[in-house]
């Protein structure tokens, strides 16, 4: 006879207190969540940036560690809500043999709150340099490492908090809309990891705020955008970075290639010359240390894509010398430019499902932005680990695919011993080497919709008064 008591007896949850269940959900995190920044950003660097940051904090089981990891783990679920994350932490716990905590997740809403903004904003920019940092000559442009940014918007919970914060379009009628931010990012050429952002309201203007992620650059850097940023201010004040530009030039000013200093055809070398208004945005004092004149390089590009016309565009760079930055050379970091910038926001928005935020205050916005953008960094990390297994084809690794593979994997490399753990790893980055994007090159679709919306009219009064009506 099987007795049933003295088995439940052997298979009792034992208690724990709460620091000693942060401690084992901390291990457990980090031998999953955290195995592609175990190099990168290992928990004793965690720990040194929290004691920077001089963030005090009790004994409770949503620790700053374990409260980050959370918040990295929702934002890589297909399903980011708070209860889905809290059931992952009390089955995480259950597996290992230890009381898990209440279901409810009114802690660790209250752990996200408390977290502090600014360390997401340091981790950033830090996760992406120490994943750049390995990176060969050989694998940046011309030896320099290239940083791209473009901007996009995002909406979020229409709160009157959010609306305070970020109002939403002023062509809405109250209550109608979604309260809109606006985002700049620089993303690193090579591992296409964000290595800086700047976060505003919809009504700030891209440009201003690249002039103020300006500051984030480092000497040496190569920056590229589209032609919105083309001009005399932003040039300068790359090269006071130390730093060089390479920018489509602005639809307004004219182009002579038959004037300069030719280096050949559709490639001239000419000084331009200081605004004589000074942007609204820019102080008196940061206007005057702009120099009168800047000596810039005009070039010509030419974009072909297979059966379309050649594509002609014009750039103004300030890397003069054309015999190491040749047309060439120019033309093919140019092309780089969509499927960096535009393809990257894309995968935030999109596969991240960073596009509509259901965070109800302007400080818990910012946050889930940030951790988005962190979020998106760990995958890149470990897209880079799976890249010698393809032979470095970084472009044909798919971030879907490595986050779909990713989360098949956290809950056995959370509870497994070592070996297997090892084992699960090395397979998780095979697998992803080997479940390469195929090639589609000139690949051009329409943009149409062929799926048709449900035949609901468009809301035109805030809800409250809709509802009111029906209630008559």
């Amino acid at each position: 006879m099987i007795d049933i008591g003295s088995r439940l007896a052997r298979h009792k949850l034992l208690p724990f207190t709460m620091s000693e269940s942060a401690e084992i959900l901390k291990q457990q995190f980090s031998q999953s969540l955290g195995l592609p920044w175990t190099d990168i950003l290992p928990a004793s660097r965690l720990e040194e940036l929290l004691k920077e940051e001089a963030f005090s904090y009790r004994n409770r089981i949503y620790s700053p560690i374990v409260t980050l990891w959370a918040m990295l783990y929702q934002v890589l679920s297909a399903d980011k809500s708070l209860r889905n994350t809290v059931k992952c932490i009390t089955t995480w716990l259950t597996a290992a043999g230890i009381q898990p905590p209440s279901s409810d997740t009114g802690a660790y809403s209250k752990a996200r709150s408390r977290f502090p903004e600014s360390l997401l904003q340091r981790l950033i920019p830090e996760s992406a340099e120490c994943l750049a940092h390995p990176l060969s000559p050989e694998h940046l442009w011309c030896g320099r490492p290239v940083k791209v940014y473009d901007g996009t918007t995002v909406l979020m919970a229409d709160s009157a908090a959010n609306q305070a914060s970020y109002p939403q379009h002023g062509n809405q009628t109250a209550g109608c809309g979604f309260p809109i931010a606006r985002l700049v990012v620089f993303f690193c050429l090579v591992t296409g990891a964000v290595a800086s952002a700047c976060i505003a309201s919809w009504d700030t203007s891209e440009i201003v705020m690249s002039r103020l992620l300006y500051q984030d650059l480092e000497v040496g850097d190569v920056v590229m955008a589209d032609q919105a940023y083309g001009s005399y201010v932003d040039l300068a004040i790359i090269q006071q970075h130390r730093a060089d530009g390479v920018l489509r030039k602005h639809h307004a000013r004219k182009t002579d290639f038959r004037k300069g200093n030719k280096h050949g055809i559709g490639d001239h070398q000419v000084t331009w010359h200081k605004p004589a208004q000074r942007p609204e945005h820019m102080s008196e004092q940061d206007f005057a240390l702009i120099p009168q004149t800047l000596v810039v390089r005009e070039v010509c590009l030419r974009l072909s894509l297979k059966g379309f016309r050649d594509q002609h565009i014009i750039v103004v760079t300030t890397l003069l010398d054309a015999q190491r930055y040749s047309a060439g050379q120019l033309t093919r970091l140019y092309g780089w430019r969509w499927p960096v910038a535009e393809v990257n926001l894309r995968h935030l928005k999109t596969t991240l499902k960073m596009e509509m935020l259901s965070a109800k205050t302007p400080d818990m916005v910012r946050k889930d932005i940030w951790v988005h953008l962190l979020g998106y960094n760990l995958l890149r990390s470990l897209m880079e680990l799976a890249a010698p297994l393809a032979d470095n084809a970084r472009t044909q690794l798919s971030v879907q695919g490595a986050r779909q593979h990713f989360n098949q994997m956290l809950a056995l490399l959370a509870t497994a011993n070592r070996a297997t753990r090892k084992r699960l790893f090395t397979h998780l980055l095979e697998t992803m080497a080997a479940d390469l994007l195929p090639s589609r090159p000139n690949r051009h679709e329409p943009r149409v919709v062929k799926r048709r919306p449900k035949s609901f009219p468009r809301m035109r009064q805030p809800r409250s008064a809709l509802k009111a009506k029906l209630a008559v």
